[in-house]
């Protein structure tokens, strides 16, 4: 058996026990059949923490975690953590995360993940993250998809602010009731606007809030051009980034979420491609309403194919 089948075999053990507080290093040993002695120093050379830390680090991140998703009061995570008392978890949670687990549920975005030298998290509601065996690139289709959806939202924007304030609230009579309701030319192009800037701050771990459903929307052209110029460019770099580094089957934490969710790099790209088009397509059909046709149907294919912005 090699070195990944042992660690793999350890990780589910651990994984496993995480609901049995008074699980040891022994007993982690046992159930993947080594001594107490050779658990200790394989696991300390593959994963870079020894077995007993191991397991309390994801158990602190579990109870972290929890302390943003739900109300479970601080002495019973720290039984589920296996503490002996309400200090005692207190002290470790303040070494891991810098401040008591009080503070930390006051905080309204925080990543949960501590330092760990093999990759392996927590992950919600109650599983293991493992780093991707191999890295995992994404088709460059996907990253010129994405350009050119950055590229057509600029340009629908600049058509949007050929029309008159009448023409851009007008109600589309064609909405997705549960997607989309009551949308008008200006609705939808701010929804782009600021669905590029929630991704951004959900992978930067910044603090975002979301847009009432069924708000009145009154942001005017000029500032949706300017803001989509900073945030558009930043999200093609960061997917261009991901393709780069292999990244689409790695996972983070959406703390704008309420809980918190675990998503992928690549789940999140397709997510807001396929949102996108459908809201991209209203846009089309309410500019042809309006008279405007110079974007056609805001079709990708020439786009793809040679990098032209024919559409």
């Amino acid at each position: 058996m090699n070195s990944t089948d042992v660690f793999a075999g350890f990780v589910a053990a651990v994984a496993d026990s995480l609901d049995e507080a008074r699980t040891t290093g022994c007993d982690l040993a046992q159930r993947v059949h080594m001594s107490r002695s050779h658990c200790d120093r394989v696991i300390a050379a593959i994963a870079g923490e020894s077995p007993s830390a191991f397991r309390r680090r994801l158990l602190l991140e579990r109870a972290a975690y929890r302390l943003l998703a739900g109300d479970t009061g601080v002495l019973e995570l720290a039984i589920e953590s296996g503490y002996g008392s309400h200090e005692a978890f207190t002290r470790a949670f303040v070494r891991a995360f810098g401040m008591s687990p009080r503070e930390w549920r006051r905080e309204s975005s925080r990543r949960f993940f501590l330092a760990a030298p093999s990759g392996v998290h927590f992950q919600p509601p109650a599983g293991l993250r493992l780093p991707a065996q191999k890295e995992t690139r994404g088709m460059d289709v996907l990253v010129r998809m994405v350009e050119h959806h950055v590229w057509l939202t600029g340009e629908m924007i600049e058509r949007g602010a050929r029309l008159d304030a009448a023409t851009l609230d007008k109600p589309i009579e064609l909405s997705v009731e549960g997607i989309d309701d009551d949308v008008s030319i200006r609705y939808l192009l701010d929804r782009l606007v600021w669905q590029e800037e929630m991704w951004l701050a959900s992978v930067e771990d910044r603090p975002f809030q979301v847009p009432e459903c069924g708000r009145e929307v009154t942001t005017p052209i000029a500032e949706l051009r300017t803001r989509h110029a900073d945030a558009g460019s930043r999200f093609v770099a960061l997917v261009n980034r991901l393709n780069e580094e292999g990244r689409f089957d790695d996972s983070f934490v959406d703390t704008t979420c309420e809980p918190p969710r675990v998503f992928t790099y690549g789940g999140m790209v397709a997510h807001v491609l396929t949102f996108a088009a459908h809201r991209r397509s209203l846009l089309v059909g309410a500019f042809h309403t309006a008279g405007i046709t110079d974007l056609g149907f805001g079709d990708p294919m020439h786009y793809i194919a040679d990098g032209s912005p024919t559409t």
